[in-house]
């Protein structure tokens, strides 16, 4: 995996807490998307499992170093849902806790990562707990979360928290401008702000293609609203890209109001002027923060109500927007 800098004053921080005797068995990584929670994880296990550890860095050339680069490692076990599901059951983690009260295969650390905490169902929760609360000697479990808030407090309340923030807008703006040299200053802070400031985020939404989709919907949102047509971009926003469209527009209507306050230079889509003038032009302030509740709601439901019609439902949204076009 690419290390990437900002992550190296949190993996500093972990490692010397095991170092000193401080390091807890169970952490929870709270981390934005985008961020290089996975990376951080990683780095972390491989000095863990490390036989022949030199200070603060793994020395690549044991043999848990060399199972660990090569993704073969029989005591490091990812805990991510099975092919075709969406959350991870009781019967994975009844396995898992099995095989760590077994002896190592390798003599040293036994390791359990989970990429997303927030899949575990409340049972496969539950049924963790007494592993976290009295784990096997030598083994650590390292959880991923993006909202800790979702798992339950009996599962946090056995976790050392550690939370990762994105870093510093300047430090990421460098990185962005050396990983794509074509970039403008303007188009990669746009970017980093439609990503919450997660550098990897932005470095993807920025590829050309992706890019290039995001440049056609604020094309097409302009378009619909000279024609008064909403429903047009049903066809733009009917697939599986959905909730991160609907982020896109929802950003849009945020910086028309920022528009209509004169707070032109707080704006996030700083490419988009045209575009945010005239929704600030067609709408009062009241009328765009309640398009903006509606189409959170909207995204809400696309991305949390299991079944839901998307069709069905992107189609009244639409409706009732332009309703407002023409009020």
């Amino acid at each position: 995996m690419n290390w990437y800098p900002w992550l190296s004053q949190a993996y500093r921080q972990l490692v010397e807490s095991h170092q000193q005797g401080r390091g807890h068995h169970a952490l929870l990584l709270h981390a934005n998307a985008g961020t290089g929670a996975d990376v951080l994880i990683y780095g972390l296990s491989r000095w863990l499992m490390c036989q022949n550890k030199q200070e603060m860095k793994s020395c690549g050339k044991c043999h848990s170093c060399r199972l660990m680069m090569a993704e073969t490692h029989p005591d490091w076990h990812i805990m991510s849902p099975e092919k075709g599901k969406t959350s991870i059951g009781v019967e994975m983690v009844r396995q898992i806790t099995e095989t760590l009260y077994r002896r190592s295969q390798q003599g040293g650390v036994k390791i359990v990562w989970l990429p997303s905490a927030e899949g575990l169902t409340d049972a496969a929760a539950n049924a963790l707990l007494k592993t976290l609360e009295e784990p096997p000697e030598c083994t650590y479990f390292l959880l991923e979360c993006q909202q800790p808030t979702s798992l339950l407090a009996t599962l946090r309340s056995r976790c050392f928290y550690y939370f990762l923030p994105v870093p510093k807008a300047e430090g990421t703006l460098y990185w962005l401008q050396k990983q794509l040299p074509s970039i403008s200053p303007n188009d990669a802070m746009t970017a980093l702000k439609l990503s919450q400031g997660a550098p990897i985020a932005a470095e993807q939404l920025l590829q050309p293609e992706q890019w290039q989709i995001r440049k056609q919907f604020c094309q097409a949102i302009e378009q619909a609203l000279d024609k008064r047509d909403a429903l047009s971009l049903l066809p733009r926003l009917n697939h599986e890209n959905a909730p991160q469209c609907l982020h896109w527009l929802i950003s849009l209507l945020l910086d028309a109001v920022k528009w209509q306050r004169q707070a032109q230079s707080y704006c996030i889509n700083q490419d988009q002027q045209t575009l945010i003038y005239q929704l600030s032009s067609m709408h009062t302030t009241a009328v765009l923060l309640q398009n903006i509740n509606d189409w959170t709601y909207c995204r809400h439901q696309l991305l949390s109500v299991v079944g839901v019609n998307w069709e069905l439902l992107l189609t009244e949204q639409l409706l009732n927007w332009e309703k407002q076009f023409n009020s």
